[in-house]
């Protein structure tokens, strides 16, 4: 025979050898196992396929998977994104949508070109030249899967279903060529053009950078910034003064520019005068300046000066003062440095006064030859001795520290530069208000992303930088002619037909794709590809059609899957890929590529600091993932916190996640398993019967149904936290509230209806409780269904995945009877704090609780919590100010002025009044009046300090309306009582250790403390009864022997079987 103990109470005796109804449960929280069991059940049964087909025919819910580049380790944010993503297609598969999940691969772009530079030893374009294009491109093709086998076990591992054997990838020709059609389109209605433009660069890379990729580079530097003295011709110690951040632009310095609009001053210094704005001049030179004259911005126009250095000379007229409205007065000196080389308002301003173009810097960043004291040198580099030479002669006022944003490129984190050159532009602004439009008809989640994040984007929104002057990417199908005409082939077809010689497997890369010429259809001469490649970011940003082949094949998929209802990414995506799939369906289309988005927010690390290499703190998501297991992880992303705040990731509070959540619904369902092992219970040999069940029974139904309609309500709109948080307060609910209540209906000798009750209610609500969790956590909810369900009915599906969302049963939810239950719960919750402050064990009665509500609990519901807290009367009242009264003190700030010396005295008429009297007297007047040593004191409610106290003998609890007294005065007989209580345990807890069995007789010795002595010779029969024992003696013998310390009593208990 085998002994069976579960929540540390006596259970009836299990037959090893019988056969149970359901697989034993371990009670270990060992789940990492568990699921990778599941993993295995999943692979062997084919579930996800059979999930797909299933419900094939049905209405569709799209998901778009955003492509993570396989060149790069997966890390913790891809696990929460991953849980994300996977959350709302399995909720839609089971509420009978057909839920298909494509994913792909991102496999373009310089992150890849940066990491076959790195395993060939090379840097740089021209060692990329020098190596060769086709064995370059052949290396970045095989580097793209380098990390593929860690994603797809990382993607699995995490329950994250997707089709994986079919992705999309996006350097297939078949992809390239749905990119070419979409450029086709652009094209076609003329919003793809070539210009020459002041272009975010990178020096590193060699290429220019889209307004979206610099968004995600920016970054916190300090760097020096100076003010610059620029002699004025012709006016000897005269200087216009202007600040920069950028001392490596003052070389192509052409122009100063002012506002018109603005007051300037001469302001001398000392045997120098500078002309600034009159409203910095106290900011930059203090107060030590006079003034000595000043004009307005527009008549400083055409004022000449010096140049700062001589390494050109310029072929238009330069070095003169000029004006815009882009100067502002807010930092500086009101005076903008101006090369038109560097700068998108410098190039403008170049332009509207015809100024020189003065470029000394190369595509690597450095400063070219003509530069002779720094050529070669890296511009940034360069600024401390820029700044050395301005100051040895003379030109230099001061140098300042300067905190501010600067862009790096988000590819190898090189500071970028502003930098003039041609590159080819999707046309944007063209289609500004549509953006707006589409924006606004999406669901963000958060919704302040609409207006705020992405809405400021779309306003200010700027032309796509779409070229790249790049290797590995999606040629930009643009072919030239001598003859000035350009064409852009949309597709493989076009290309064969105007293209010479084109192989019938052509790749659409470089530099095969260069080695194809086309027939000019204006000269008849020969057209040759631009050299450029496109951002990669319009590769992912086409994915809606691109993974179908779309216009070419596939139009019915497309047009059914098309815009996407769902997707998710973390917010960096903002300007990244959610911009791309809104900018490209908005030319194509005119309509979002996507209904409803989750914006991620980053996870740090359990400090709140950003995870980097750097600081040392980023965790391996595989730590934990075989430590505690995906579910744990997925639970700890869906309750932490709202999806969208940055989350705090470290391994305590994943565990301690997991066992709020897991370890209770475990344990919960452990304990129905464990009893109905014991009892054969065959859930399919009965039904519930709603009219035959107890108030506990038709309470946590009536709790199962509305949380199912909560659950189903908030998945509907997107709405995760929420969900998950209802969940994990039920299965609190379901666990220390109705199994600890009921659990003694389970230990019935008999199979009485009220024990088929207990078993078919928590049979039920387990069932439904893990097709509600499902989506959630699919292994834990997996692990129970093919348990309680598979293994009694054969018949049912075999996979939790494969069932329907559960439905609300309307008839079995009560709210009256729920809202009563939460009165209880509340009383028991403020009970118990009630206990520990005065510091009363459970176990010891208590007289009489004092409940100040609105309402009467009706008596069955007290009688619940009279039982819970061992208390032996409830009252109800509607004051329970005689429970408490006020200690006043003088507030000393404003008695001390008014009574001086009188306020000691103050003080101790205030002691030693009645504070409920007093608080009665201020409620009334507002005020409170007595005389004193003669005198008249007046206190308002402002002159004294309130402190809340209990009376003593009594304690109290609240929570808004809510106050909860308990009665502290014991008697003699209520003490007595929590005696009994306590020997009883311990002597229960004796027999446990002892090892007896539950039918055990015993025999109980007692030492000789005369409380306990006369405590036991009074209750010796109901001591007895409920351990078991045929005789008690105060006295030693032979046993188990233990002291205990009861209430502050030493006695030692002996027990023996008999």
């Amino acid at each position: 025979m085998q002994r069976i103990w579960l929540y540390g109470e006596k259970v009836s005796e299990l037959e090893s050898k019988e056969e149970a109804m359901y697989k034993k449960v371990s009670t270990d929280l060992n789940f990492v196992e568990r699921e990778k069991e599941i993993l295995e059940y999943w692979k062997e049964n084919r579930i996800f396929e059979k999930s797909l087909k299933f419900r094939e025919g049905c209405k569709t819910f799209t998901f778009y998977d955003g492509p993570p580049t396989a060149n790069g380790k997966p890390h913790i944010g891809h696990v929460i994104t991953r849980t994300m993503k996977d959350l709302f297609p399995r909720y839609r598969s089971m509420k009978g949508y057909n839920a298909l999940r494509k994913a792909g691969w991102d496999t373009h772009g310089l992150p890849v070109e940066l990491e076959v530079e790195k395993i060939l030893g090379i840097n740089g374009k021209p060692q990329i030249e020098e190596y060769g294009v086709e064995p370059f491109i052949q290396k970045c093709k095989e580097s793209v899967w380098k990390y593929k086998r860690e994603w797809e076990e990382m993607s699995e591992r995490v329950g994250y279903w997707a089709d994986m054997e079919n992705p999309y990838i996006t350097y297939n020709n078949s992809y390239i060529e749905s990119v070419w059609w979409a450029l086709r389109q652009i094209w076609d209605k003329g919003l793809l053009y070539k210009g020459h433009k002041i272009v975010p660069y990178c020096p590193r890379c060699g290429t220019s950078l889209s307004s979206h990729e610099v968004a995600q580079g920016y970054k916190e530097v300090k760097e020096a910034s100076i003010y610059v003295k620029f002699r004025v011709k012709g006016e000897p110690g005269v200087y216009l003064m202007a600040w920069t951040t950028t001392p490596w632009t003052l070389p192509s310095n052409v122009a100063l520019t002012v506002n018109p609009n603005e007051t300037y001053i001469w302001a001398k210094c000392g045997d120098e005068t500078y002309i600034l704005a009159e409203s910095l001049a106290s900011t930059v030179l203090g107060d030590d300046y006079t003034v000595t004259g000043s004009r307005k911005g527009s008549e400083l126009f055409g004022m000449e000066y010096e140049p700062l250095f001589d390494f050109v000379t310029p072929d238009k007229k330069a070095y003169y003062v000029v004006h815009d409205d882009f100067v502002t007065l807010d930092d500086g000196t009101g005076i903008v440095h101006t090369a038109p080389a560097f700068g998108e308002d410098d190039a403008k301003v170049g332009r509207q006064y015809d100024l020189p173009f003065v470029q000394l810097v190369n595509e690597q960043g450095e400063f070219v030859e003509a530069v002779k004291p720094w050529k070669g040198m890296f511009v940034k580099a360069a600024d401390p001795m820029i700044i050395e030479d301005l100051k040895s002669r003379g030109l230099l006022f001061k140098v300042m520290d300067y905190e501010h944003s600067y862009p790096f490129c988000w590819r190898c984190d090189t500071p970028l530069l502003y930098y003039a050159a041609d590159t080819w532009f999707i046309r944007m602004t063209a289609v500004r208000d549509q953006l707006l439009k589409n924006n606004n008809i999406i669901n963000w989640l958060p919704d302040n992303i609409r207006e705020g994040r992405m809405g400021n984007f779309l306003e200010n929104v700027v032309d796509w930088g779409l070229s790249r002057t790049r290797y590995w990417g999606t040629p930009l199908p643009i072919w030239e002619c001598g003859c000035g005409h350009r064409h852009l082939v949309g597709s493989i077809a076009e290309l064969k037909e105007m293209g010479e010689n084109v192989p019938d497997d052509i790749e659409l890369h470089k530099p095969f794709i260069d080695a194809v010429y086309l027939k000019c259809p204006k000269c008849s001469g020969r057209m040759k590809r631009v050299p450029e490649v496109i951002d990669c970011w319009f590769d992912s940003g086409a994915m809606p059609f691109a993974q179908w082949h779309y216009p070419f094949e596939n139009k019915e998929i497309f047009e059914e899957h098309f815009p996407a209802d769902f997707i998710s990414e973390a917010i960096d995506q903002t300007r990244g890929w959610f911009y791309t799939l809104l900018a490209i369906s908005t030319l194509l289309f005119d309509k979002p590529a996507f209904k409803n988005v989750i914006v991620l927010g980053h996870v740090n690390d359990k400090d709140g600091q950003k995870m980097s290499k750097h600081k040392g703190n980023v965790i391996d998501p595989w730590v934990v993932l075989d430590k505690q297991g995906a579910d744990a992880v997925r639970w700890y992303f869906y309750t932490n916190s709202a999806p969208w705040l940055p989350s705090r990731f470290y391994e305590e509070a994943v565990s301690e996640s997991q066992r709020k959540f897991m370890g209770t619904l475990w344990n919960t369902y452990a304990f129905y398993v464990l009893y109905a092992n014991i009892d054969k219970f065959d859930p399919t040999r009965h039904s519930l019967e709603y009219d035959k069940l107890s108030v506990m029974d038709k309470w946590i139904l009536s709790r199962l149904y509305t949380l199912i309609g909560n659950v189903d309500r908030n998945l509907e709109n997107y709405r995760v936290t929420e969900s998950a948080r209802d969940i994990q307060d039920f299965i609190d609910e379901l666990s220390n509230w109705y199994v600890r209540r009921c659990r003694e209906r389970f230990w019935q000798k008999e199979m009485n209806q009220d024990k088929i009750n207990a078993y078919m209610t928590l049979y039920t609500v387990l069932v439904e409780l893990s097709k509600t969790i499902a989506p959630f956590v699919p292994f834990i909810s997996e692990q129970i269904y093919l348990n309680l369900v598979r293994s009694v009915d054969q018949s049912a599906p075999e996979s939790v995945h494969l069932c329907d969302f559960p439905t609300v049963k309307e008839e079995f939810i009560d709210k009256e009877l729920e809202r009563n239950m939460d009165k209880v719960l509340k009383y028991v919750v403020l009970g118990r704090a009630c206990r520990n402050t005065a510091n009363i064990k459970n176990r010891q009665p208590i007289g009489t609780m004092f409940i100040r509500d609105s309402e009467e609990l009706p008596e069955m519901y007290a009688e619940l919590v009279k039982d819970e807290l061992n208390v032996k009367k409830i009252v109800f009242t509607s004051d329970a100010s005689g429970f408490t009264t006020y200690k006043f003190k003088p507030q000393l700030r404003t008695v001390g002025p008014k009574y001086g010396k009188l306020a000691p005295r103050i003080g101790e008429y205030l002691s030693a009044a009645d504070g409920n009297e007093l608080m009665d007297r201020f409620n009334r007047d507002g005020k409170v009046t007595f005389s004193l040593e003669g005198s008249e004191i007046t206190l308002e409610l402002s002159d004294v300090l309130v402190e809340t106290v209990q009376k003593e003998g009594f304690v109290s609890e609240s929570e808004r309306d809510i106050t909860v007294v308990l009665d502290t005065n014991l008697t003699e007989e209520l003490i007595e009582e929590g005696f009994v209580r306590e020997i009883i345990s311990k002597l229960q807890t004796m027999r446990k250790e002892a090892g007896f069995e539950v039918q055990d007789r015993i025999t109980v010795y007692y030492g000789d403390n005369k409380r306990i002595c006369g405590i036991i010779e009074r209750n010796r029969e109901l001591i007895c009864d409920e351990v078991l024992a045929d005789g008690m003696h105060p006295s030693t013998g032979d046993g188990y022997s233990k002291e205990w310390n009861i209430n502050g009593e030493n006695v030692r208990f002996t027990v023996r079987k008999m």
